[in-house]
């Protein structure tokens, strides 16, 4: 008897469509994650030294997160929900009355007025990325609410309808002013 020495042929001509069947399924299918960042501009260069500025001790917030989540505001343990009322209320002091549009009470222990007023965040480096962007936002929604008013008083528009002028006109009047560090 004689064997025969063939053996069976599998037709793989169709494999490279299943394979390019496979990828696009799982192109399609994957879902990308949409993760959370700061949109930051960095202020320009200082060109005409000195480049550092003495400022008054009530002008500056100092907000802390350390490496177990913990927020502390001017040393007092704060949750992040009363952040943001903690700082518009600093922003828009108005402490030696010069600010004609601002809201503030005056207190003599927060800002003079919002174009002095500085946010000193310090993170530990150790603290969570979830919780830093946390507190980042706070201090957006803070400015973002005192433009608001801003602008509804003065112009009385929404942002899309403010010309260029208008716009550097609201961000003069409470400029984003913040410091931040990295605590040991």
């Amino acid at each position: 008897m004689r064997e025969h020495s063939t053996m069976p042929k599998i037709n793989a001509g169709s494999m490279a469509d299943i394979a390019f069947l496979l990828l696009s399924f799982f192109l399609v299918t994957t879902v990308i994650p949409d993760d959370k960042g700061i949109a930051r501009r960095l202020p320009s260069l200082c060109e005409n030294p000195p480049c550092s500025e003495t400022l008054n001790e009530r002008n500056v917030l100092r907000i802390q997160l350390n490496a177990q989540g913990d927020l502390m505001v001017e040393n007092d343990l704060t949750s992040i929900t009363e952040l943001k009322k903690i700082l518009i209320d600093f922003i828009d002091n108005n402490g030696d009355q010069s600010c004609n549009y601002c809201n503030g009470i005056g207190d003599k222990w927060s800002s003079d007025n919002p174009s002095i007023a500085v946010i000193s965040l310090s993170s530990h480096r150790q603290s969570a990325y979830k919780d830093y962007v946390a507190v980042q936002l706070e201090v957006t929604k803070a400015y973002a609410e005192l433009r608001q008013r801003y602008r509804s008083v003065h112009f009385g528009k929404q942002t899309n309808g403010l010309s260029n002028v208008e716009i550097q006109v609201v961000k003069d009047a409470y400029p984003y002013l913040i410091s931040e560090a990295e605590l040991d």
